[in-house]
């Protein structure tokens, strides 16, 4: 902008250059004036000498003072009829030596690994969890267990008790796996970091079934979205009951809720097919029958249709939990 001001100020004057470009005369005369080099800053007398830093800085990282702040250590030393300096100048020694955070050696946990499971078919892959259904009163809740297949959608567990506990875990886990014919080493069960997942009863109780355990990252729900899903649909229920005066009601509306889940609703991630027909390999059948009647629809009014012949939309081949992320060769 000075530049433009004096390109002009040659042809028009400085006054009317500066009027027209809207550059107060005082800011172009201080433009114009040659920067004066910075003068170091003089060190005054009273500064403390390199060999006092030095102790200072001795004493503050001590095995007596070191876990204690500049005004801590300040306020000892003078109970020991010692003064080295003010606490300011020692946080401003500790500034120097970048120390003026924490000065002792911190342990850092690593950061925990990122679960990726997937699963490309149904009785590979299970997620679990436990819900709060509300109580009679306030504060008083029933918990609601649920064991999710990934793949179908299909709650092939669950259970209804009066609270979380690992034992009642691991009936529901063993009898979930005893229905579904679980073979060894073809199962992966995912979960969050709930007392009743991380508890050693079922911890062992995996082992002995040949389970692999997964958990999610802490503080990090996203890890488990298909039972969060799962619970969401749960309790957007328009028939979902403010409060369940006992476990009788809340098992009986659950039983309800999850025949109609199962078997009733049509998940839009399944191709609009029930978690049942995904679960029990009717898949195929289904859209059999769909594609029947795409064709007939098609054929009768073929108009209707303005990007072509419709096709009933098929099932993902793997579904993940944190899908890896894909890497495009850019050939560089």
């Amino acid at each position: 902008m000075m530049k433009t001001t004096e390109t002009f100020a040659k042809n028009l004057g400085l006054a009317a250059a500066c009027n027209m470009l809207g550059v107060p005369r005082s800011s172009l005369y201080r433009a114009r004036q040659p920067k004066a080099e910075a003068k170091p800053r003089p060190r005054p007398k009273r500064a403390l000498t390199a060999d006092d830093k030095t102790k200072v800085h001795q004493v503050l990282n001590s095995e007596r003072f070191v876990d204690l702040a500049p005004r801590q250590v300040y306020a000892s030393l003078l109970d020991d009829d010692i003064y080295l300096c003010h606490w300011r100048t020692m946080y401003r020694i500790l500034d120097e030596h970048q120390e003026s955070n924490e000065r002792r050696n911190q342990l850092k946990h690593p950061p925990t690994a990122i679960p990726r499971l997937e699963a490309t078919g149904p009785r590979q892959l299970w997620s679990w969890d436990i819900t709060k259904l509300p109580g009679p009163a306030k504060w008083a809740y029933h918990y609601l267990y649920v064991i999710l297949d990934v793949y179908s959608r299909f709650v092939v567990g669950w259970m209804v008790a009066a609270q979380e506990n690992a034992e009642l875990a691991e009936i529901l886990i063993t009898k979930t796996c005893q229905r579904e014919n679980i073979p060894p080493e073809k199962l992966a069960l995912h979960s969050d970091r709930g007392a009743a997942m991380r508890s050693k009863t079922v911890a062992q109780l995996l082992i002995d079934l040949h389970i692999a355990q997964s958990f999610s990252r802490p503080y990090t729900p996203n890890d488990n979205p298909y039972s969060e899903a799962q619970f969401k649909t749960l309790k957007y229920r328009p028939n979902f009951p403010d409060r369940f005066d006992t476990q009788q009601q809340a098992r009986l509306w659950s039983q309800n809720f999850f025949d109609w889940y199962n078997y009733h609703h049509y998940h839009a991630a399944l191709g609009l097919l029930t978690p049942a027909v995904v679960h029990f390999d009717q898949v195929r059948t289904v859209q059999t029958l769909r594609q029947k009647t795409l064709d007939r629809a098609y054929n009768n009014h073929p108009e209707r249709f303005v990007k072509g012949k419709p096709a009933v939309t098929k099932l993902p081949k793997s579904v993940w939990i944190n899908p890896p992320e894909i890497v495009e060769e850019t050939g560089k």
